[in-house]
């Protein structure tokens, strides 16, 4: 599985909670910091055995590709493909404050979870501006001690030590009993994505059929206890799996799902053409700070909540937002990359997050930032790739959805 360096991942500096948060002097009940106790990169000789290319990411060797990123991507659309997802943060929160405590910082209602499921969240400043995105998930009755939590929450790659120290410092600063722990080095994490997923998981253990759409199971996968997610980042249906980050246990999952392994190239394209925004690129809380609403994804805000941001999120919600995600379509030859800018008559109006050439498609998409009165579909735009204007359509998101 992929392996994380040993570098601190931690920002506790920019962790802030509101003027209005008094910090209690008092000694505060004990809470875990603990951050990624392995050193070096954790399962990557595996991936570089197997073929694949690999990159530093986030902290992590990844592979970027096996075959192709076209191949991986058309395996995922067509059959299934798996992914080493095992950069990505896990955290745990436990308690009898672990709930609200969460609830308070992310955008969603986490109160309204009931044991396995899950719901998507932004995790927000008092700008209302992205920090992350998430994924909360209320766990299960847990068949062994490691898997013990009553929430888990998984932040974008080398966000773990950042959110951990976030969790651990409103817990305090609210005197909330809570235990947060960083398990991102303990746990590996697959991902199992296309219209076929499920049935090859049926190969592998009972009923993955019965685990509804953000909603999660403990299965034994090929002799290892997993968690069983039906969630991911395709656009396409599948499932992702948290277990025990053993070289034995990994590689035994690893190598039972007969399919297709795919690196991060493929994950990238697949996620744009269903238009997920990915942090760094979409929202970025120092070079691109971006509301849930600007990015699109404002259905994973519950204005009814006390979150962290809530109020400048409601007022941007009745004022309506200035600049909005689109998705656009090039209609001529060149890729738009992060950074180029977009114009319109002439005049720059915005700037690109993502692009791509779509393997499903055959066309050059991407992602941007447009002022509201350029966002409808079908608005024609100018977008500079290598200094010379392409012609471009706004197009309705997702480019891409999956039949069923």
């Amino acid at each position: 599985m992929a392996r994380r360096s040993s570098r601190s991942t931690s920002n506790s500096e920019r962790n802030t909670f509101g003027p209005s948060t008094k910090i209690p002097t008092r000694v505060p009940r004990p809470r875990s910091r603990s951050s990624s106790p392995i050193p070096g990169f954790r399962g990557a000789p595996a991936h570089a055995d197997a073929g694949a290319k690999l990159t530093e990411f986030g902290g992590w060797e990844m592979p970027v590709e096996f075959d192709s990123i076209r191949t991986e991507h058309e395996a995922v659309r067509t059959a299934a493909g798996k992914f080493d997802v095992s950069h990505m943060g896990r955290i745990a929160v436990s308690g009898p404050d672990a709930a609200e405590l969460t609830d308070r910082l992310t955008t969603n209602d986490v109160t309204a979870l009931d044991p396995g499921e899950a719901q998507y969240a932004a995790i927000t400043d008092e700008a209302g501006h992205m920090l992350d995105d998430t994924i909360v998930y209320r766990l299960p009755a847990a068949p062994t001690a490691r898997f013990q939590a009553d929430y888990l929450f998984v932040p974008n790659a080398d966000h773990d030590g950042e959110m951990t120290d976030r969790w651990v410092e409103g817990a305090e600063a609210w005197d909330l009993e809570a235990t947060v722990t960083n398990r991102t080095a303990e746990f590996a994490m697959i991902a199992l994505q296309g219209p076929d997923a499920i049935g090859l998981l049926g190969e592998l253990c009972p009923d993955p059929g019965g685990i509804s759409r953000f909603t999660a199971e403990f299965r034994e996968v090929a002799g290892v206890d997993c968690l069983v997610a039906r969630t991911g980042y395709t656009g396409e249906d599948g499932v992702e799996l948290l277990f025990d980050a053993d070289e034995a246990a990994a590689e035994a999952v690893w190598s039972s799902l007969s399919c297709q392994p795919c690196g991060l190239g493929s994950r990238d394209t697949l996620r744009l053409e269903a238009g997920f925004p990915l942090s760094g690129q979409e929202f970025d809380p120092e070079d691109n700070p971006r509301t849930p609403y600007e990015a699109g994804i404002g259905v994973a805000v519950d204005l009814d909540g006390a979150f962290v941001g809530r109020d400048a999120l409601a007022e941007q919600r009745e004022a309506g937002v200035e600049e909005e995600l689109v998705g656009f379509r090039l209609e001529e030859r060149g890729i738009a990359r992060h950074g180029h800018a977009i114009a319109v008559d002439g005049d720059e109006v915005g700037s690109v997050t993502s692009g791509t050439m779509s393997p499903t498609l055959g066309d050059a998409i991407g992602l941007g930032y447009v002022p509201v009165e350029h966002a409808d579909p079908g608005t024609e735009l100018s977008v500079v790739v290598r200094g010379e204007g392409k012609r471009a359509t706004v197009e309705t998101l997702p480019f891409y959805e999956r039949n069923g």
